[in-house]
């Protein structure tokens, strides 16, 4: 066919010039083999078409038909499951709440609650202020709480406080330097053997916990195992009068028990003791104050004569025109002006030669009487703005000049402050306020500075001890 083609192409282009005759011949070579590529081709698919390969081939290429019975489904993947967190640490429900804690601390991370017969727990918390005050802290508090201290930290802040009460085991750890940025990490690790320790599902946001002051706190019911005084008699706080506030019954029941809070029932009678502080709302007075100020400084010292506070003897000159050697409580308001306690006209503070005894006792008076027997030094100059800025009292201005010196210095008795312990937490001091016959009593409870002072509580368990 191609030599047909080709013979008729070249027949045709005889005649032709050299040049355009060259030109049609390789177009029309193209062409030809052009066409019988296709021809080829064509015949080349008819052939496959009727052969017995054609089948297996459609066959191969085909898809499988267990796909089709049985569809594959692809499915999106499920989205991530969000992982609850909870930045803020909370305390085991069962934390026992004789365990002080530290007031500006906040706790960051429980665990360790492995073996739930031991009950092996690390608090770990975190503070801004520095270790001293922690440890200072957890020392006082341990010492205050009746816990026996095991083991102590050195004076460099190396090792633990280890301290130990019935079945309750505590450490606490301190790391002798504070992180980067101020702050300061400690741990509280803590067990129990018996599930009889008292324990409540929070702790109590009270003085002891929250705020945590010096002296532990009064139990509200039966069921609850700490008490400030290991003495039987004290732990009878639900018998006092239901009046007296409830921050306040324990410290009243102990200088109860110490016969310290000695009233008149008229003004002529007798001094009478009772097991409970009668009216503990009412007014104390100026005379009161004082007469129980020396009764619980001396009984609470009875066992050293050096830090007791002599009265006076009937020779006596008196230092107030309006307290004669005849009145019945000249022997104690005589012998606090002799000692330099309060103000006098023995002592050159001032002026004023009446003591005013039956007046009622206000707030700044009361400090100012009070705090000479804890610091036992000279009072510390003050003013208005250092108080202000210590105590944050918006009413600072108002305090006389002469007790600023002494509310400045129970601030730095820290916990065992006169004012903390009373009063509790306040941005007011009121200082011209009367003081009741209960907040005088709590006042008294505790004399000296932290880690060099005596409570009540301590009297009596001296006192109950076995004489040697």
């Amino acid at each position: 066919m191609l030599n047909i083609i080709f013979t008729q192409r070249r027949g045709n282009s005889i005649g032709r010039s050299p040049a355009k005759t060259s030109k049609t011949n390789k177009t029309n070579i193209l062409a030809a083999v052009n066409t019988w590529l296709a021809v080829c081709l064509l015949a080349a698919v008819t052939a496959c078409a009727n052969s017995p390969n054609s089948k297996a081939l459609e066959e191969a290429l085909a898809a499988d038909p267990k796909l089709k019975q049985n569809p594959v489904v692809f499915s999106s993947p499920p989205p991530a499951t969000a992982i609850e967190t909870n930045s803020i640490a909370k305390l085991p429900p069962d934390f026992p709440t004789e365990i002080p804690l530290y007031p500006n601390a906040e706790l960051i991370e429980v665990g360790g609650q492995t073996d739930p017969s031991q009950k092996n727990v690390r608090l770990r918390w975190e503070s801004t202020d520095p270790v001293n005050s922690v440890q200072n802290f957890y020392s006082t508090e341990f010492g205050r709480r009746n816990w026996e201290i095991v083991s102590r930290p050195t004076a460099e802040g190396q090792g633990s406080l280890v301290a130990t009460r019935d079945n309750l085991r505590v450490t606490v750890s301190l790391s002798p330097t504070q992180k980067v940025g101020g702050s300061t990490e400690f741990a509280i690790d803590y067990s129990k053997e018996s599930p009889e320790i008292a324990a409540s599902p929070q702790p109590n946001n009270s003085e002891s916990s929250a705020s945590p002051t010096a002296s532990p706190t009064p139990s509200n019911s039966e069921g609850t195992t700490s008490t400030p005084s290991a003495s039987p008699k004290s732990a009878k706080v639900s018998q006092l009068d239901t009046q007296i506030p409830q921050q306040l019954r324990q410290y009243v029941a102990d200088l109860s028990q110490l016969e310290v809070l000695k009233v008149r029932s008229t003004e002529n009678a007798n001094l009478e003791t009772a097991s409970t502080l009668p009216k503990p709302n009412k007014i104390v007075t100026r005379r009161e104050y004082a007469r129980w100020l020396v009764g619980a400084n001396n009984q609470i010292y009875a066992s050293r004569q050096a830090k007791q506070i002599r009265l006076a003897v009937d020779s006596s000159e008196p230092a107030f025109s309006d307290i004669p050697k005849t009145d019945p409580d000249f022997s104690a308001i005589q012998g606090l002006a002799e000692a330099g306690v309060i103000p006098s006209s023995l002592s050159g503070e001032t002026k004023d030669v009446k003591f005013r005894p039956d007046a009622p006792l206000t707030r700044e008076t009361m400090i100012l009487w009070k705090v000479p027997l804890d610091t036992r030094q000279v009072l510390p100059t003050a003013n208005i703005d250092g108080v202000k800025e210590k105590w944050g009292f918006q009413d600072a201005s108002k305090i006389d000049s002469q007790a600023s010196r002494a509310v400045l210095a129970d601030f730095n008795n820290g916990d065992l402050a006169n004012i903390r312990r009373v009063f509790g937490f306040t941005t007011l001091f009121q200082p011209k306020k009367s003081v009741t016959r209960a907040e005088a009593a709590a006042s008294l409870w505790y004399f000296g500075v932290q880690d060099q002072g005596l409570s009540a509580k301590d009297a009596l368990e001296a006192k109950s001890q076995p004489a040697q």
